[in-house]
């Protein structure tokens, strides 16, 4: 039997999370008090701010719903592991959806889990090898939680930075935001010795460090982390305006182009447009484009007309054949 009240409650919190639905009796069996107990017990839960809702009848049912707000959840040892493995894959390969958001739910998590599960968080990363797409280099996922708690915190962040010539560095800044493209991973911050705004590659980063010093949040000079980014990266570098028209609502197309490529104009109720400039190379951007899942019709430029036609061109040779001899699975 449960005596602590706080630990029975977390204890039948913990059944409630699993997706049934829960008679009284059988709540009050696991946790070894009354029915009354558990009655009194799930009004605590709602009072914390947990939807259970109950059913009538001669058991009297309960099961935690959807509510207007998201309640802290309580894991076992196997989940955590598990939602700690997932997030550490995504985060070190910059995969598309894999955003800051995931990265901040990463550094929450580990900075909670007691050591025994961070290790078997770590031997299970260090045993498996993920099948990746896209040829951004990968990253330790302690890294970006480290600097997602100091952007979350307001925090300053000193690290190690290496340039694209060679070039080593100590930089002090105050972090923003961090972006992933799908390749690769920014970290868009205030750098407070060259008194400017600055984006740098994580995986150029090492030996991060939060010094624990706090910061009134600096106004970028552009609308957004994400756009910011794609004006620096066209800087120093040959870019092109381009013009893409799909066969699809604007929302639509909207919630499948990553921010940093720009947002898609409305043509009408079925169709759309999206207009901006770019300085990726035209073969990588049609591979992008032919990612997002969409039927659209390249306008302009002509090197992105002729990338898209040779890749078409590729995958149709490829598909037509399809069915000859290659690599079997065993």
């Amino acid at each position: 039997m449960t005596t602590d009240t706080p630990a029975r409650l977390l204890q039948l919190l913990s059944l409630l999370q699993t997706p049934r639905e829960w008679p009284g009796g059988e709540l009050a069996d696991r946790l070894g008090v009354s029915r009354r107990t558990v009655r009194r017990d799930i009004d605590r839960l709602r009072e914390l701010g947990y939807p259970v809702q109950a059913t009538l009848g001669s058991e009297g049912g309960y099961r935690l719903v959807a509510g207007k707000a998201m309640p802290p959840l309580v894991l076992d040892d196997e989940e955590a592991v598990a939602i700690a493995v997932g997030l550490r894959a995504g985060a070190g390969h910059a995969l598309e959806g894999v955003d800051e958001a995931s990265v901040r739910a990463l550094a929450k998590l580990e900075q909670v889990l007691p050591s025994r599960l961070r290790h078997r968080v770590s031997t299970l990363q260090a045993a498996t090898t993920p099948l990746t797409s896209g040829d951004g280099a990968s990253i330790a996922p302690e890294t970006l939680t480290v600097m997602a708690s100091t952007v979350a915190g307001q925090e300053r962040l000193r690290f190690a930075y290496r340039a694209g010539d060679g070039t080593e560095s100590r930089r002090q800044t105050e972090p923003y935001r961090l972006v992933s493209t799908g390749r690769r991973w920014y970290l868009v911050a205030y750098d407070l010795d060259r008194a400017d705004w600055r984006t740098f590659r994580v995986d150029r980063v090492s030996e991060p460090f939060a010094t624990g010093a706090r910061f009134a949040p600096r106004e970028l000079p552009t609308g957004s982390a994400a756009e910011y980014l794609r004006r620096s990266m066209q800087r120093g570098r040959e870019s092109y305006d381009f013009e893409v028209a799909f066969a699809a609502p604007a929302e639509a197309v909207a919630a499948r182009v990553p921010a940093w490529l720009g947002v898609p104009e409305p043509v009408d109720a079925d169709s759309c447009r999206l207009r901006a400039t770019s300085g990726d190379p035209p073969d990588w951007l049609a591979v992008r484009l032919a990612m997002l899942g969409v039927e659209f019709t390249v306008r302009g430029p002509a090197e992105l007309v002729a990338a898209a036609r040779e890749l078409g061109g590729r995958l149709t040779r490829a598909a037509a054949g399809a069915g000859a001899p290659g690599i079997s699975e065993t």
